[in-house]
């Protein structure tokens, strides 16, 4: 029996161009629901790709940019995008880029999700970037909290610090979003901090997001489904 999608689910079209990410989601049918559009489509048809499965698929849309700029131009960049009818937007969680985010987003459905820290991250990394000391699960909850002070909608964060970001009084009513999910036996890929994907809902995460495990797997119909119905035992 085919399950029916479930939009905890969001598969990454992390592929070369829209024409693939089309195929892609043909293949997929009615097994997924909801897709993640990255930068790296964005030069071969990702805004397109993303119109034609909004409009014509009736899939949602989650526009991964991680935007980060002054201010100004982050509202206007967030303004333009928000025309496109998408659901889900990421910017850099600094509160300043989030609330120039949200002025853009004003009078739309447009969801704002701060990035906390990349799942492809780990200490050794930041102190590469200078990036100030301390645990990452302890800065990526400060993070989180400044966030969502700032007005974000939800945060993007490894499901390693979900459970201590949902915990947080400001996460009341807000989304958490994990990419680093991984279902058991798959890859890491360029992954650090993951879990699979019923850890991760259990941890209290609205969304996971995966990519490689299934765009990549011999089936990968198969491989949502597999992962559906991990979300739901």
């Amino acid at each position: 029996m085919t399950l029916p999608a479930d939009d905890r689910l969001i598969v990454a079209l992390d592929v070369p161009n829209a024409y693939e990410g089309l195929m892609l989601a043909n293949q997929l049918g009615d097994a997924v629901s909801f897709y993640k559009i990255g930068l790296g489509m964005l030069t071969g048809g990702g805004l397109a790709l993303a119109t034609e499965l909004k409009q014509d698929q009736g899939k949602r849309i989650f526009l991964d940019m991680k935007l980060f700029d002054i201010g100004a131009t982050v509202e206007n960049a967030v303004r333009g995008l928000a025309q496109f009818d998408l659901d889900f937007l990421t910017v850099h969680g600094d509160p300043y880029v989030v609330k120039a985010a949200k002025e853009g987003a004003a009078g739309k459905d447009l969801k704002i999700l701060a990035v906390t820290i990349l799942t492809s991250l780990d200490r050794e990394d930041l102190d590469g970037a200078l990036i100030k000391e301390g645990a990452i699960r302890d800065l990526v909850a400060e993070r989180a909290g400044r966030a969502f002070e700032a007005g974000a909608d939800g945060v993007i964060a490894s499901p390693q610090e979900a459970a201590m970001i949902r915990a947080l009084p400001e996460a009341n009513g807000k989304l958490i979003v994990t990419p680093g999910v991984r279902p058991a036996g798959a890859e890491l890929g360029d992954q650090k901090r993951i879990a699979t994907p019923a850890a991760a809902v259990e941890a209290g995460v609205d969304h996971i997001v995966v990519g490689r495990p299934i765009h990549r797997a011999a089936d990968p119909r198969a491989a949502a489904e597999a992962i559906v119905a991990e979300l739901r035992s």
